[in-house]
């Protein structure tokens, strides 16, 4: 897996407006630690996921599709590890989104 950091000193609502909006292919991957400082969105068809926390951002470009659910399944595997709820994804109302993580395996982490 490819990983990029950088830092953008803003919030997270940059991203969920912006880049990582539903309507660019991004949903939104929803924890208990959501805040204006924090969050996660994943896009399946570029295989990433992308994280936002207090200005550091980090990439992660998989390398494959297996590649790409175990890094998601790994996100709501340690989510309950410390004591919180599994991280689920929200496609929003966006159907073809939805789709595209079902066809990866992920229908089990949508709300």
């Amino acid at each position: 897996m490819k990983i990029t950091r950088e830092f953008c000193p803003a919030d997270r609502y940059i991203y969920d407006f912006g880049s990582c909006s539903t309507k660019t292919g991004w949903a939104q991957v929803d924890t208990e630690q959501d805040a204006s400082y924090f969050g996660t969105w994943a896009n399946p068809a570029k295989l990433m996921v992308f994280n936002y926390c207090e200005g550091d951002t980090t990439l992660f470009a998989a390398e494959s599709a297996a590649e790409f659910a175990d890094h998601l399944r790994g996100i709501a595997a340690f989510e309950v590890k410390q004591g919180r709820a599994t991280a689920k994804i929200d496609p929003g109302f966006n159907g073809p989104l939805a789709e595209a993580f079902k066809a990866l395996g992920l229908a089990d982490m949508l709300h």
